[in-house]
């Protein structure tokens, strides 16, 4: 298994992956806000836009803009399951557990903290 430094060095080789940035509003939101909000708001799209088994629009449930953590999830490759199945081999049409959850949100907010630096 890969350690999250490892995967984000993996991402950044990708042309598509690495063209992510969070944009002056996105990191003015996410500093006015604070990295546990932040983190809360990764919690909750992932558990209701990535984690159930059956998803109607997947490929399509998340946006590019309007908040830090999509931005971040279009970066890590965990915006939809195909993309979870792509890079890390996570089974389609199961839902995640929470373990798999949590090893999501804390990649995202590792590429979120490495865009604020």
């Amino acid at each position: 298994m890969a350690t999250i430094e490892e995967t984000l060095n993996k991402l950044s080789k990708s042309k598509f992956r690495s063209s992510f940035h969070l944009t002056r509003k996105e990191r003015e939101y996410t500093l006015d806000k604070g990295l546990d909000v932040i983190r809360n708001h990764a919690q909750e799209f992932v558990l209701k836009r990535l984690s159930p088994a059956y998803i109607e629009n997947d490929g399509s449930q998340t946006p590019t803009k309007g908040h830090p953590v999509f931005k971040a999830q279009h970066a890590c490759a965990c915006c939809c399951r195909g993309c979870l199945n792509k890079w890390y081999k996570v089974p389609k049409n199961v839902g995640l557990s929470s373990i798999q959850q949590e090893k999501i949100v804390n990649l995202l907010m590792a590429w979120i903290e490495k865009e604020l630096e």
